[in-house]
């Protein structure tokens, strides 16, 4: 384990916690961001759920990751997200978008939103939790995605609990994965782009996450240590 003056500090703007009070799934860390960046080997920065003072390209100089959390019931304002979306795309900053925060990244760059999917798209699947926690359905990962070399291309299993999902697409971003409706689930910048983003729409710190999701935070700070090193990453080419 790396000392904490050695570690990447990953800023957490939004809720850090999503069923908090439950331990994850796997029993090998609490639930939350916080906890599950601290397993993959960074320091959270935890900014809260309001924008904090000053600009955002200030306020993220000196971190070498940014996390944008939300979920339906907490998240920050929908403009507060983009602007920080917005600057992360500035600075280059290793960014991971969770739920509310994919759906304002996506935003930020001309996506839409579908804000309830039960009235305007009715023959989905069921993306909306029932009285019980831990709904799951599958996913299928795009081919050559950054989500693919954590997953493998395929299925995957992930926890759903959301009423809200994309629209269109912004054209900075590619889809990673997709429900079996076809209802985007993931986005991702292009393996060219030197702006390392994954938007997801589950939430892989909570309590009903799998022990892989782990790999989604891994990723990215692996590109955050990687930057905070010198050595930043060049953007990664398609096998011929």
């Amino acid at each position: 384990m790396l000392a904490i003056a050695e570690l990447p500090r990953i800023a957490v703007f939004g809720p850090e916690s999503y069923f908090a009070d439950r331990k994850h799934g796997s029993g090998l860390w609490a639930a939350g961001i916080k906890s599950a960046v601290e397993v993959a080997e960074a320091e959270p920065v935890l900014l809260g759920e309001s924008a904090p003072k000053g600009s955002w390209e200030n306020i993220l100089r000196d971190m070498t990751g940014v996390i944008l959390a939300g979920y339906d019931a907490r998240a920050p304002r929908v403009q507060d997200l983009e602007e920080c979306a917005i600057a992360c795309r500035k600075l280059r900053i290793p960014t991971l978008a969770i739920d509310h925060g994919m759906h304002a990244m996506n935003s930020a760059f001309g996506g839409t939103l579908m804000t309830d999917i039960s009235i305007e798209a009715p023959e989905a699947l069921q993306h909306r939790h029932p009285p019980e926690r831990g709904l799951r359905h599958s996913l299928n990962i795009s081919q050559e995605s950054r989500l693919a070399r954590l997953f493998g291309e395929g299925e995957v299993i992930v926890n759903s609990e959301h009423r809200r999902c994309l629209g269109k697409v912004a054209r900075a971003f590619r889809v990673g994965a997709t429900a079996l409706d076809g209802m985007v689930e993931a986005i991702e910048t292009s393996l060219e782009d030197p702006w390392w983003a994954l938007g997801i729409q589950w939430q892989p710190a909570c309590s009903t996450s799998s022990g892989l999701d782990i790999q989604v935070f891994r990723c990215m700070i692996d590109f955050a240590k990687a930057r905070k090193n010198g050595a930043e990453p060049a953007p990664l080419r398609k096998a011929a």
